[in-house]
């Protein structure tokens, strides 16, 4: 699924128009179906609907919307909100639609305190601005906005919520956006759905179909994109029946200091669950004990110190190298992470405290192994690349670290993005907020390790590891709860996470 910007959309549903063809107004009546299909099979007709509507075509939508549910027995009231005296040709047709069609009233809200009373358990719908939203809403609109977002009802936005901008929102009012529980959001979802800080607006937000030309949207190039399940499936490679362990590759874990052997344990196991054939775990010599006992699958090197790590040593016959879970940014394991960077040519996942080295020796990027992948959250990518201010400009940013460094970064969240050299952009759609535990991203660690062993590419072993360790979050979610949910609960089930990617193909 491709992830468009506004004026890109505005351009597919031109061409959706001129060549399928079809009259802009039966577009708007398809988008309106669905709109009423997804309503009705949430809401029953006990629920008192309150549409309000703008002059524009998302406006049109909203009534046509009303039209659907008055014609079904719903209780619906629509409210115009006029603060221009112009209104688009699709809109006036959907107007009188419904005022020949049903005995729906709409009521014209010309002053703020003509805003109607909105009681608890109501369903109150925000067709007021579309995407094309240029400027931050101010004025009449904007005080109507406010009364939608402190009513005691449930908020739905058709295609955004109200306010919002499709991509960039830095320069907007925060003040003067819809605060929804769904957005309804017609065949993509908007860029702007992507980052933490507009979640509050855009609420749970669901993609219906509306039919748009396949060709527009195969031949509109964008960088960003969310995967279907199915491509997920396709990158998985199948096993043979003489294949033996030594075709899985043999991975080299670094990770680990006094009192975070955990964090080996955990990163550890994840690369054993996702199928490495060998896995070596380099730690501290305090913890040789605990990996034996916890995994007696994997093979253990101790460093020569007791604490932390020192000396990676030569990694020539590893397949891959992970590295970074619970080392610490001591002088000595900082020494040791220099001369990793430096002679290691095999691929590579930087994760945790090797990712806080880097931000501690920020001239050790230019000695990066081409294609390496770093797993920072956002924080630890402020650190490295520089603070900013909201999730936009951070991706603007992830995009040119990527490109500038020959690395992928794989930027963890609800979203999480993962950013390859040559300027693409990958957003997740698995994980839960049960995921936000200790260790899980040390999980993630020794799944994109185990990928990258079994020779997967960086890029595909980024993708693949990311979407792994979502689904196998969602299962075990589905089997307990958010909150009881621990990192060891997502290794236990990547194996079901596995199979249900691959349940997509029968």
């Amino acid at each position: 699924m491709k992830i468009f910007t506004c004026e890109q959309i505005k351009e597919i549903d031109a061409y959706t128009i001129k060549n399928e063809p079809v009259y802009s107004v039966d577009l708007m009546e398809r988008a309106a179906g669905q709109l009423f299909k997804w309503i009705t099979e949430k809401f029953g007709r006990s629920e008192h609907i309150i549409i309000f509507v703008g002059p524009g075509n998302n406006g049109g939508d909203g009534l046509a919307l009303a039209r659907m549910l008055a014609s079904e027995r719903y209780d619906v009231e629509v409210y115009y909100v006029r603060f221009t005296e112009k209104t688009t040709p699709d809109w006036n047709i959907n107007r009188k639609r419904l005022e020949s069609e049903t005995s729906v009233k709409m009521s014209i809200i010309s002053r703020s305190d003509q805003f109607p009373i909105v009681s608890a358990g109501d369903l109150v719908i925000d067709a007021i601005f579309g995407y094309g939203l240029s400027r931050p809403v101010e004025g009449l609109p904007a005080e109507i906005v406010n009364h939608i977002n402190n009513v005691d009802a449930t908020i739905i936005s058709i295609d955004i919520p109200s306010g919002l901008f499709g991509e960039d929102n830095s320069n907007n009012t925060r003040g003067s956006i819809v605060k929804a529980d769904y957005t309804l959001c017609f065949q993509f979802p908007k860029l702007s759905f992507m980052f933490a800080e507009n979640n509050p607006f855009v609420g749970e937000w669901v993609v219906l179909p509306i039919g748009l030309n396949s060709n527009a949207i195969r031949n509109t190039e964008s960088p960003c994109s969310i995967p279907e399940i199915k491509e997920i499936a396709s990158l998985i490679k199948r096993r043979n029946k003489f294949d033996h362990k030594g075709s899985y590759g043999h991975g080299l874990l670094v990770s680990g200091s006094k009192g975070k052997i955990g964090a080996s344990v955990l990163g550890a196991r994840a690369a054993l669950r996702t199928g490495i054939g060998l896995l070596t775990c380099h730690i501290p010599s305090c913890g040789i004990l605990i990996i034996q006992s916890a995994l007696p699958e994997a093979m253990v090197i101790s460093d020569m110190n007791e604490n932390f790590i020192t000396d990676v040593g030569n990694t020539d016959h590893y397949s891959a190298v992970g590295v970074g879970p619970g080392i610490g940014t001591g002088p000595e394991t900082q020494k040791a992470i220099h001369n990793l960077l430096s002679e290691c040519k095999k691929p590579m996942v930087l994760d945790a405290d090797a990712l806080n080295i880097l931000s501690l020796n920020k001239q050790w990027l230019s000695i990066l192994p081409e294609g390496t992948i770093l797993t920072p959250h956002p924080k630890e990518f402020d650190r490295l690349a520089g603070k900013t201010e909201n999730g936009f400009e951070r991706l603007k940013r992830q995009i040119e670290f990527s490109r500038d460094h020959n690395c992928i970064i794989v930027l963890k969240g609800a979203h999480t993005s993962v950013t390859t050299p040559d300027g693409k952009v990958m957003f997740n759609n698995t994980g839960n907020p049960g995921m936000a535990t200790a260790g899980s991203g040390d999980v993630l660690t020794g799944i994109i390790l185990s990928l990258l062993s079994q020779g997967y590419s960086a890029g595909n072993a980024a993708i693949l590891g990311v979407y792994l360790h979502g689904t196998a979050g969602d299962v075990a979610a589905g089997e307990t709860c958010f909150e009881s949910l621990i990192a060891s609960d997502i290794i236990n089930n990547i194996g079901k996470a596995f199979n249900k990617i691959r349940e997509t193909e029968s």
